[in-house]
């Protein structure tokens, strides 16, 4: 058959390409005509996908909380491509970085609406059996939430709220980091102890996520935004949405399932990882916002309030 003039082209971009690398072209495209054609269950690796799932006991349902969490996993790492996208442009366009916020709100809103998995998908009595085996692990520690939450807003907008009226914009990550949110969310409330779950999770990854706030620092979406799209509604509308995603929606989904399986008035069931879930995952006690100039006061006063109380009505 006789090369047209598409293919010959082709084939001269290839040969510039290879010469500029000091490679000989002839030789990649001989491997190409050795090669075998990739089907669909190489490409993604199924095979290996498919055994990734370990069950530590015998109740079936452990299946569907080991997946759902995987699954959930596999979208922080979607949302943190688009995160670290925008960040590393230093003159991203606002269609580019409106394009990556809706894909990261997108992927929020799979996995939250997705929660129904466990919530209604799990047999109560396996749960509660299965889970045992599991300590002293826990879903808190995420290591990509937390770098998503790195990669939206100052670091002192996730310090706890008692304590952010102590640090400003100019203070530093070593100093704020001890006093972020979730550490009080495993912090036995009565002595102040870490959790083990805790002292596992900071051993792991303290170095990694100082690292990165000191990176995103003047960095961060929230900072990009301030300095060059704050009279960008759409993008505003997305800023928005992502801070009821990432600080009301997904928190409280996973609210509502521990209070389906762990509220036992008078005595709550202890959490996995023996976090005090009661009062770090709703919302309205976190006050949590990434873009709190975004809100009216009043919205601010009333974060997440409605939804927490309507939680409790409906279990």
């Amino acid at each position: 058959m006789e090369m047209n003039d598409d293919i010959k082209d082709l084939v001269s971009k290839l040969t510039e390409k290879y010469d500029n690398t000091g490679q000989d072209v002839k030789a990649y495209l001989e491997g190409l005509l050795e090669s075998d054609f990739v089907p669909y269950w190489n490409y993604i690796n199924l095979d290996t996908l498919l055994t990734l799932q370990k069950p530590k006991t015998k109740y079936p349902d452990e299946l569907i909380f080991i997946i759902y969490h995987q699954i959930s996993e596999l979208y922080f790492r979607l949302m943190l491509n688009e995160c670290e996208q925008i960040t590393d442009k230093q003159d991203i366009s606002a269609e580019e970085m409106l394009m990556r916020l809706v894909r990261i709100n997108r992927y929020f809103s799979i996995i939250t609406d997705s929660f129904d998995v466990m919530q209604v998908g799990m047999e109560q009595e396996q749960f509660l059996k299965f889970r045992m085996a599991l300590l002293p692990a826990s879903g808190f520690q995420s290591a990509a939430y937390r770098k998503i939450e790195f990669y939206s807003t100052s670091l002192k907008n996730i310090v706890g709220k008692d304590f952010r009226q102590n640090f400003n914009e100019e203070s530093s990550i070593n100093d704020m980091y001890p006093f972020l949110y979730w550490k009080a969310g495993a912090t036995e409330i009565g002595t102040g102890i870490k959790t083990f779950t805790l002292r596992q999770f900071e051993e792991h990854y303290d170095d990694e996520f100082i690292a990165l706030a000191e990176k995103l620092k003047g960095k961060t979406i929230q900072d990009i935004f301030n300095a060059r799209f704050k009279e960008n509604e759409s993008i505003i509308k997305m800023l928005k949405k992502l801070d009821q995603n990432v600080n009301v929606n997904f928190p409280l989904q996973h609210y509502k399932t521990a209070v389906k399986y762990l509220q036992r008035n008078p005595d709550d069931i202890p959490a996995t990882g023996g976090t005090n879930w009661q009062k770090y995952l709703p919302p309205r006690f976190q006050k949590r916002i990434f873009y709190a100039d975004l809100w009216t006061e009043q919205e601010i006063e009333e974060w997440g309030k409605a939804w927490v109380e309507e939680a409790r009505k409906n279990f």
